[in-house]
């Protein structure tokens, strides 16, 4: 720790991807305004961008790694003319942080043209790829959405319509997957039939637009219409919004609870409810969970922003300010290697000695993973002059693995399966330490019109998950469950 007290932000998770879709029916700039789009989704990716567009049959793709900005410029964009549009913004969830597994994919065969983003995470997508060789297929990436696309293609060849293979690709993955794709003529999208990550419809005018979140709507001007269904494949033609369901898809979607705690912004709403709202319920719940006598409520930014203000209105302690952020730092968690966070997160975040000085300070945050860092953030705001340090922690301790795209890979690295709480409370050198509770996470979530996977804090899974794993990508934790 150096003397300005630059803190080391506690390594996050991975946030899977973020995907975009545009049908133009008004003659907007399309790779532009997928550009604005990408870029509000920017959040839920970091290590690549790419942008596909179709031009009267015609696709031209531009993809490579680095941010949005980086990825793309006026010239680039200059040269993606068309009137349907996929982007993708990409965290490595499987597959190495290459510009091969940057997407969208843009593949041809036999009926034509097809182009893919994917967000979420398959759990048979070796043994289908095992499958899948074995019968000649050569795939260019190591991602599972290619393990996708094949399928599709696959279907294409035997089904009067790409919707229709779109739909009969179900029946083969196993996992969680939100999809744009764009054929020639159309745009679509998908849900796995859990729902367990989120896609919007909206339009802009009289054109379509496809997202993960809803928040990108207000920054293209567009209104949103309504979640996917789970199970539900929608698609855009010149005749307007389509939409088919399968047999097997959920009646209220299972999204990932991690979408409210973390992963989605403030500002979008997902099955009916604000994100914004949902993170202060969690705060609401929290303090009264977990009251304390202190002076000052805030949040480690900007993560923690949101509960922490729900805190403080619960009980009435004034909310503030404990530290300043650089604004110009981006999420450092989802930067691919240990050498860059660790070059990042020094000029992240410095402590606001005036405002803690003396104080009894509750610090909130959504979540301790590893919690390798929360004692420096803890030792800082004490070497600035806090008199008690009390961590409130808006969701449950992470206890399971994550198979469907959110970055627990293995209890090994989860310190709440290690160490009871005041063992954790002991290690990161807090006064005292919360976590939601499960039924304090249900009452706060009671505004969703759908249901939720939380299976990272109570070992429920959506579905049945493979009894053997590669242990590179994950552990299995049915067995000797404790």
């Amino acid at each position: 720790m150096n003397k300005n007290y630059d803190i080391v932000i506690d390594e996050k998770l991975k946030e899977e991807c973020g995907v975009f879709g545009f049908y133009d029916n008004d003659g907007f700039d399309v790779a532009r305004l997928t550009y604005y789009g990408l870029y509000g989704l920017q959040h839920r990716g970091q290590e690549s961008a790419g942008i596909a567009v179709n031009d009267d049959g015609e696709f031209h793709c531009h993809k490579d790694v680095g941010l949005v900005p980086d990825v793309f410029n006026d010239d680039i964009l200059k040269k993606l003319p068309g009137t349907i549009s996929v982007g993708h913004v990409r965290d490595t969830t499987k597959g190495g942080n290459i510009r091969e597994n940057a997407q969208p994919l843009v593949y041809k065969y036999v009926k034509g043209t097809l182009a893919l983003a994917h967000n979420g995470n398959l759990i048979n997508s070796g043994e289908l790829r095992d499958e899948f060789q074995k019968n000649g297929a050569i795939f260019h990436t190591t991602l599972d959405s290619e393990v996708m696309m094949y399928k599709i293609a696959q279907e294409r060849i035997i089904t009067h319509s790409v919707e229709r293979a779109l739909l009969n690709m179900m029946d083969y993955m196993q996992g969680a997957y939100s999809i744009v794709m764009m054929s020639p003529r159309k745009l679509l999208g998908a849900r796995d039939p859990h729902g367990l990550r989120p896609l919007s419809i909206g339009k802009l005018e009289n054109s379509y637009v496809l997202s993960s979140e809803s928040c990108v709507f207000d920054n293209i001007g567009a209104e949103y219409i309504r979640d996917v269904e789970p199970g539900e494949v929608v698609w855009i033609d010149k005749e307007g919004l389509h939409s088919i369901r399968h047999e097997k898809a959920l009646d209220k979607a299972k999204i990932c609870v991690f979408e409210y705690v973390y992963n989605a912004r403030p500002d979008s709403f997902m099955h009916g409810a604000s994100v914004y709202d949902v993170r202060k319920a969690m705060g609401h719940e929290l303090a009264k969970e977990f009251p304390v006598d202190a002076d000052l409520v805030f949040g480690v930014p900007d993560s923690g922003l949101c509960a922490a203000i729900g805190y403080a209105e619960e009980s009435g302690l004034p909310y503030g300010k404990g530290f300043i952020k650089n604004k110009y730092i981006g999420r450092t968690f989802i930067l691919p290697t240990q050498a860059q966070r660790e070059a990042a997160v020094n000029i992240k975040l410095n402590v606001l000695k005036n405002s803690v000085r003396g104080k009894r300070v509750v610090m909130v945050d959504d979540s301790i993973v590893r919690g390798t860092t929360c004692a420096n953030i803890i030792k800082a705001l004490k070497e600035a002059g806090a008199k008690e340090v009390h961590m409130r922690v808006s969701s449950p301790p992470f206890l399971w693995p994550c198979y469907f795209g959110t970055d627990i890979p293995s209890r090994d690295c989860l310190m709440a399966v290690k160490y009871s709480v005041e063992e954790i409370r002991q290690k990161i050198g807090a006064d005292s330490l919360g976590f939601l509770s499960l039924n304090g996470l249900k009452e706060a979530t009671k505004s969703l019109n759908c249901d939720y996977c939380q299976a990272c804090f109570s070992g429920e899974y959506p579905m049945e998950v493979p009894l053997v794993v590669d242990r590179k990508e994950f552990e299995h934790t049915k067995e000797g469950k404790k």
